[in-house]
């Protein structure tokens, strides 16, 4: 397996990380990153292939576990009740569950509500330039996932909050600061939604939590801390991912001078697509063997862990000839942004709604739009995503209903 170092706090990688890709995939399937001392896959092929494997999954190997550290109890007790950290029939049980609230129609349903919600960050615009990040991009997801769950939209600010200090676990830049603070967030967010989950039981309402307290299959039923691990991952992940993309694909429009046909009904779903493969808001996704093995020409053991570099998979040049070229038109092959697998995003429709709502109401309601600065990548990786997104704009008002 053939080495290669890359610091993933260097800042010339945190602004562009697409060139170490290229250096990676030219080593081949899988090498070993050493800054992680972690084998990782880099071609299109290697990554679907781990991401479906039937015999690797997210979970450590019950005899490899580390004892869980005293100051990051709070931050464990709701990880080990993810499901996104579990395999087996506990995660089938626990996806099921969450599925049958968390359906394709429900989502639907959102429609006009992302519509009005974005309508409304957009018609607060400032004059002047502003950052796009807070004003659209952060404010947006939160709201809508809180309100597919029921939770107030007074509690946003918190929930982001919240949430911000529990994904900077999963950064390179993390250390004793991050942890103390993830934590806190931690032990703060479960007992609030413990508290709303208390209240759903006593006074259920249309939503999603109502819905998962409401879930059963073959007569089981979510327990408390995997309710409330579920919501903090539907909150979490749901916003932390959408949020990135909204940046990202502002930007990457802006700089490529898309045509705004891109962004037409008939294209937008296909536009979508190919911002998802072109600048992902995720970077690397890791796996567990659980069974010895050999992957492309390597050997692994039980209890290896093998990173997926799924951004790295979206510029193969085997699948994509003109991978760093953005192009909506291009023949649409699935790419490796969201997962593959038993894992793939559960959240995967509803940040695509969202996307093919904002992004066409955005560049409808400020054709003028433009970078007022230029944007910078913040250090976030495994994430990627902006530090900040100076734009200028002249906001059109939507036109009075008509009084006839």
């Amino acid at each position: 397996m053939k080495p290669i170092r890359q610091s993933p706090t260097d800042p010339s990688f945190v602004q562009d990380p697409y060139p170490f890709y290229d250096r990676a995939r030219a080593l081949g399937d899988i090498v070993l990153w050493e800054d992680y001392d972690l084998p990782v896959a880099t071609t299109y092929e290697a990554v679907n292939t781990i991401l479906r494997h039937r015999k690797m999954g997210r979970e450590v190997p019950p005899e490899m576990r580390p004892p869980v550290p005293a100051h990051l109890a709070a931050f464990h007790a709701i990880e080990d009740h993810s499901m996104l950290e579990r395999d087996g029939e506990d995660h089938r049980r626990l996806r099921t569950l969450v599925l049958r609230a968390f359906t394709s129609r429900s989502i639907q349903c959102m429609a006009p509500e992302i519509s009005q919600l974005a309508d409304t960050c957009i018609g607060n615009f400032p004059d002047g330039p502003f950052d796009l990040l807070p004003a659209l991009a952060q404010e947006l997801p939160v709201k809508v996932i809180a309100r597919l769950l029921g939770v107030p939209d007074t509690m946003s600010a918190q929930l982001l909050s919240w949430s911000n200090a529990m994904v900077a676990m999963y950064q390179a830049r993390r250390g004793p600061g991050i942890e103390a603070a993830a934590n806190a967030a931690a032990a703060d967010f479960a007992a609030f939604i413990r508290e709303f989950v208390d209240l759903r039981r006593r006074r259920p309402a249309s939503d999603l939590i109502t819905d998962l307290i409401n879930a059963e299959e073959q007569g089981g039923r979510l327990s408390t801390d995997e309710l409330i691990a579920t919501c903090i991952l539907l909150l979490n992940a749901g916003h932390e991912a959408t949020v990135h993309t909204i940046g990202n694909s502002v930007r990457t429009i802006l700089k490529t001078g898309v045509d705004c046909t891109a962004l037409r009904p008939a294209f937008i779903a296909a536009t979508v697509e190919e911002l998802l493969r072109f600048d992902p808001p995720l970077h690397l996704f890791s796996r567990y063997v659980y069974e010895p093995m050999e992957l492309f020409g390597h050997r692994f053991k039980r209890g290896d862990r093998i990173g997926c570099l799924l951004a790295s998979a979206n510029r193969d040049r085997k699948v994509w000839p003109d991978a760093d070229v953005f192009d909506p038109t291009r023949p649409q092959v699935t790419n490796m942004s969201l997962g593959a697998g038993v894992h793939f995003c559960i959240g995967a429709p509803l940040a695509r709604l969202e996307l093919q709502i904002v992004l066409p109401l955005l560049f409808a309601r400020c054709p003028d739009l433009a970078l007022a600065d230029e944007p910078a990548y913040a250090n976030l990786y495994h994430f990627h995503g902006l530090q900040s997104l100076m734009v200028e704009c002249t906001c059109i008002r939507p036109a009075a209903p008509s009084s006839t």
